[in-house]
């Protein structure tokens, strides 16, 4: 898509590099009341250095983030000028997607932020530490975050507060960080992030960035990291905790510091591994999932597995010109970016398979499905009933901010056929998704259709029980 390449993006490499660099060899220092690592087990470690361990700059401070209602356009700053602290922080999290830790609700930074004395840190948790009818869940996909719009309030805040800029503050100002709520540009940043890498993690700011394609991706629930042995939606990269880091490949974290991550992360994979999908909370009709468990299996098995103590899953990549859906995640990735990874150290210099050119999209794992809504890839779609109705799908759809529809399960949305014109800030259109939009079609995935409305019904409740 032409309309979508920008060559000049220079820019884009020049703000992430303006972050002071650490000196080589240097570490993150763990906190104060770190516990002693070696009495826990691989999985309590990798959660412990995700909500504990900062791998990247802070983003802003406490002061800076109880004052970004100021920031807010009218009505709603006024509501938070005359509203309490408390609430002041409801509407910010409101706003920006935020999730509050179940550790610590109501204080302290989101779910997805480390606390450190110069502020807050994000880590994986932001995008994969969701809720779903209001419950928070580590490993959750986070169908909320507003990256955009929190980034763009800190930013503009921070210069009144003469407060210097952090690197998302500046990487924003020529790198979109997403277009819709509940969706980050997550794989333009870690290509723009890696071409400023040697095969080896050495930093070399003279690369220049290539041509990007803009695409906003829906995160995937960790839970069902254990049943592949790739990961991201082509399956082209090898599941192993040094991918993992890409996002840590700021060029401040030189080679040394980033590679000696591994370990960490290493405990942070098996934390992934270890998720169980959360189970339905709401009533099953045992008989409906019976049959539709009876049609899941002879219809759609073959691609997404089976389900059980004796669960199968193939880990089918399905051709694009076959399951039909938004092609351009699959193309924005060029080979020479994935061989990249296949020559370098995120793949053990080639021992672990890198797959170059993939075909299409992998089915994914289907355990927990019910709470992991929206659907498909870009998260157009907003409940499973719509991916089983492929004609009915939303042109426009929006969300409530905590509401489940047990009926379709997924969402709670409004479906629209345009994007109110009378929305002018441009924060409150973000919260539309608009399947019109390049990158964020939800056709495709149209087996479905041959499935009678009978059986639909089934299948739906059979879901319930993954």
């Amino acid at each position: 898509m032409p309309c979508l390449r920008f060559k000049s993006f220079i820019a884009a490499a020049f703000v992430l590099l303006i972050a002071p660099p650490l000196r080589a060899g240097d570490a993150v220092p763990l906190p104060n009341d770190a516990p002693d690592l070696a009495t826990l087990s691989a999985p309590e470690r990798g959660f412990w250095f995700l909500s504990h361990k900062p791998y990247l700059p802070p983003d802003f401070d406490q002061t800076t983030f109880d004052n970004l209602w100021r920031m807010w356009p009218d009505p709603l700053r006024s509501q938070a000028q005359a509203a309490t602290p408390a609430e002041r922080r409801t509407m910010a999290f409101t706003r920006y997607g935020l999730v509050e830790n179940p550790a610590s609700p109501g204080a302290g930074p989101a779910l997805g932020y480390v606390s450190t004395p110069d502020g807050w840190v994000m880590n994986c948790l932001a995008c994969h530490g969701g809720k779903v009818a209001g419950q928070a869940i580590a490993g959750l996909p986070n169908s909320h975050t507003a990256l955009q719009t929190l980034t763009e309030d800190v930013r503009a805040l921070k210069v009144l507060q003469f407060k210097p800029l952090a690197h998302l503050d500046k990487a924003a100002l020529g790198l979109p960080l997403s277009t819709t709520n509940g969706t980050t540009n997550s794989v333009v940043f870690g290509i723009v992030l890696g071409a400023l890498r040697n095969p080896d993690m050495s930093v070399d700011t003279n690369k220049p960035i290539p041509p990007l394609v803009h695409h906003d991706m829906d995160p995937p629930p960790f839970w069902n990291v254990k049943k592949k042995k790739h990961i991201y939606i082509d399956g082209f990269a090898p599941k192993s905790p040094r991918p993992l880091l890409q996002f840590m490949m700021i060029p401040r974290n030189d080679r040394e510091t980033l590679t000696g991550w591994e370990p960490d992360y290493a405990d942070v994979l098996a934390w992934m591994e270890s998720l169980a999908a959360p189970k339905y909370p709401f009533d099953i009709e045992a008989d409906r999932a019976a049959r539709g468990r009876a049609v899941f299996d002879q219809r759609c098995a073959e691609c997404h597995g089976t389900y059980g103590e004796d669960w199968t899953y193939p880990e089918r990549t399905v051709p694009i010109e076959v399951i039909g859906t938004d092609p351009v995640r699959l193309t924005a990735l060029t080979p020479e970016h994935r061989r990249w990874m296949q020559v370098g150290w995120m793949s053990r210099y080639g021992q672990d398979e890198v797959i170059v050119e993939p075909e299409g999209y992998v089915a994914p794992p289907l355990d927990g499905v019910w709470a992991s809504g929206p659907y498909f890839h870009n998260g157009s779609v907003p409940t499973l009933w719509h991916v089983l109705h492929p004609a009915a799908r939303p042109t426009v759809w929006l969300r409530t901010e905590d509401g489940y529809d047990r009926e379709r399960m997924g969402l709670e949305v409004t479906e629209l056929d345009e994007v109110p014109t009378d929305t002018a800030d441009v924060a409150d259109r973000r919260r539309y998704f608009d399947t019109r939009l390049p990158a964020k079609s939800s056709a495709g995935h149209t087996f479905v259709d041959e499935l009678t409305e009978p059986e639909k019904r089934d299948v739906l409740e059979y879901l319930k029980t993954l």
